[in-house]
């Protein structure tokens, strides 16, 4: 999409109102009007032999800060939604938009301890930048070494701690303000910037702490659309044409989406890219508009 068109009526400080809908797209945000009734759940299986071969050459010249499953899945996200736009639109007011920057979220754990304190990350991608596996690994790095090594937080954070310090009939009231900011979409950037819920894709990484989980719920708050989560990697039997089988390395993802932002077929045509994205992740070395066939 272009980031860089003309404002018109209609259109929000981060998002262009989309005005070529169809009729049912643009009622049915006045019939469902709460994101959290719309999700839509999708897992699916991946195989990781590829991507495993992938994350070996990456770090064959034993980088300081090593590539990660987890860096390779955040940038072929990034690149699907990048490829398949409607993916990062949103419901707001009763409109839908398409969101002007594209953005990657998630949490980072001080340490895996009962006590220890998250932070959430946002990545904003460059689209006229690096290759999105090569952005997502020098701004985790960079993002987790502030908040480990010299105990930063982050603004979302930071702002709510100030919040919950209210009482209780305040801190409604305030909450029950910045709703309606939000419905109209005038909360301030310095409490957006920061805030997972704002971005495009919020990823859980769940097999990082072996959990198991394909699901999360979205919001009603905010912007964010898609959820991904990644379980945890296991073995599984991929079978042959001749009945055969091979056990190799997998994991579910699974995904939850607002339905209202596309229909079923768009929906699976993303996945279908999303897979081969994964099955040949040489592509992620390509700057994240170039096309892929599908």
């Amino acid at each position: 999409m272009e980031t860089n068109r003309k404002r018109r009526r209609g259109d929000r400080k981060d998002a262009y109102l989309l005005r070529d809908l169809d009729a049912m797209h643009k009622f049915i945000p006045y019939l469902l009007p709460n994101r959290c009734d719309n999700e839509a759940v999708m897992s699916e299986l991946i195989d990781l032999t590829a991507v495993n071969e992938y994350v070996a050459k990456k770090n064959a010249s034993n980088p300081a800060f090593r590539y990660t499953l987890f860096h390779v899945l955040c940038a072929a996200i990034a690149k699907t939604v990048t490829l398949r736009p409607r993916l990062n639109c949103f419901v707001a007011g009763h409109r839908v938009y398409e969101r002007k920057a594209l953005s990657v979220s998630f949490v980072v754990k001080k340490r895996f301890e009962d006590n220890s304190y998250e932070a959430l990350a946002i990545v904003d991608i460059d689209r006229q930048g690096q290759p999105p596996v090569d952005q997502i690994h020098d701004k985790v790095e960079k993002f987790v070494t502030s908040v480990r090594k010299h105990d930063k937080t982050d603004g979302t954070t930071d702002a709510m701690e100030t919040l919950t310090k209210m009482p209780r009939f305040l801190l409604r009231i305030v909450v029950g303000i910045l709703m309606w900011l939000d419905y109209h979409g005038w909360v301030p950037t310095w409490l957006t910037k920061d805030d997972p819920y704002n971005s495009s894709v919020f990823i859980s990484n769940l097999g990082s702490i072996k959990m198991h989980a394909s699901y999360h719920h979205l919001t009603n708050w905010g912007t964010n659309s898609l959820f991904a989560i990644i379980d945890e990697k296991h073995l599984h039997p991929f079978f042959n044409a001749d009945g055969s089988y091979e056990m190799r390395e997998a994991l579910r993802l699974g995904l939850t989406v607002d339905e209202r932002i596309a229909d079923g077929v768009y929906f699976a045509k993303s996945i279908t890219l999303l897979k081969k994205l994964l099955s040949e992740p040489e592509l992620l070395d390509l700057p994240i508009q170039t096309p892929v066939e599908f």
